[in-house]
């Protein structure tokens, strides 16, 4: 299968979905109060300005693999994991100081322009903050929402609610290590790869995975073999990511260029560069990561430097690449488990991530 051709007919399937969605949310909510109103259509703007939707897509092909045939009704509760990125995002970009995401201004950037208009006396940092907090916190309900007024049989609902619960649940526990460690400024390699699992794999790969096989009536035995491919995948995909974070464009990430080094982020890759290099690397490596939005394209391009000379880069690249392995060595038992159809489309995001270019 080819993935990515799969996942852009899949958004070109779901997105217009996510568009009537929040139409009928806004109906009711334009009604009650016009900034919340205002501020849910930014929010809309955001979530379908860019995205793969490939938690949607797992949580689809979940639903498959496990059995279930209601293609139209699966495609459309899976809209719920889309608005629940969405409502972490949105606390994310706060934690992060971002201010686009997708090209499109954060909520919080958004809103303390906002103040800045209207209240310009008043601390318009912390309500734009504020706001977007709220519209996280309504996005959270959303999501949860869509799964419970689903037309599946209700203790499969429930099931996939506790399920959901618990993927929040565990990227919070990723989410709250990530910040700790960047405040401390330092992390073990195996501390770093717990947190990839809690905040990313979970969330990411076997939430979604179980949320669709939930609520086909899967069993405990799939989704135990489901966990063994989507753990080891999850954990590459953010090692990916982290070297996206430093080394992609703008155009991929939707982010600023080099914006994990302003933020601080202790990365694998950054543990692994602080192991590996001499101790006028590891100074100099603390010293640009502490600079935040100071930091210059020439500090950038002498950090990069840094990780390649150290050898961080190409060790945490096989390192993915191991992780992408042992997903794929699982597979072998899916295939007698699932689907055809799922177990290509499986197959396809470990070939995809295989090939995936920094």
């Amino acid at each position: 299968m080819q993935i990515e051709q799969e996942l852009k007919n899949f958004k070109g399937r779901l997105d217009p979905l996510i568009h009537d969605y929040f139409t009928s949310v806004l109906e009711g909510v334009i009604r009650e109060d016009g900034l919340v109103a205002e501020a849910l259509g930014h929010t809309e703007t955001i979530v379908l300005s860019g995205g793969k939707r490939l938690r949607a897509a797992f949580m689809y092909y979940g639903y498959l693999g496990a059995g279930g045939t209601e293609e139209e009704k699966i495609l459309r509760a899976s809209m719920s994991v889309e608005l629940i990125h969405a409502f972490l995002l949105v606390h994310d970009d706060i934690i992060d100081r971002d201010d686009m995401r997708h090209g499109v201004p954060t909520l919080h950037k958004r809103y303390a322009g906002f103040g800045r208009r209207f209240f310009p006396e008043q601390d318009c940092e912390h309500f734009g903050n504020s706001i977007a907090l709220i519209m996280g916190d309504m996005l959270y309900a959303l999501g949860n929402g869509i799964i419970f007024r689903s037309d599946f049989p209700k203790e499969r609902v429930l099931q996939a609610l506790s399920c959901l619960q618990n993927i929040v649940t565990f990227t919070v526990v990723g989410q709250a290590r990530d910040v700790y460690m960047e405040y401390k400024g330092e992390a073990s390699e195996a501390e770093i790869l717990t947190m990839y699992k809690n905040k990313t794999a979970k969330y990411t790969v076997e939430g979604p995975l179980h949320l669709g096989a939930l609520l086909a009536g899967g069993s405990p035995e799939l989704l135990s073999s489901l966990s063994a491919y989507a753990l080891p995948l999850g954990i590459a995909f953010q090692i990916q990511d982290d070297i996206l974070g430093i080394f992609g464009s703008t155009l991929r990430t939707g982010k600023p260029v080099g914006s994990d080094i302003k933020e601080g982020k202790i990365t694998l890759l950054v543990a692994r560069a602080l192991k590996n290099g001499t101790k006028a690397e590891q100074k100099r490596l603390k010293a640009i990561l502490a600079r935040g939005t100071a930091l210059t394209e020439a500090e950038q391009e002498e950090f990069c430097a840094m990780i390649q000379k150290t050898g961080s880069l190409e060790q945490v690249k096989t390192l993915a690449e191991e992780y992408i392995a042992t997903g794929k060595q699982a597979l072998s038992k899916l295939k007698t488990m699932v689907t055809p159809q799922a177990y290509d489309f499986l197959e396809g995001v470990a070939e995809y991530m295989i090939k995936r270019e920094y």
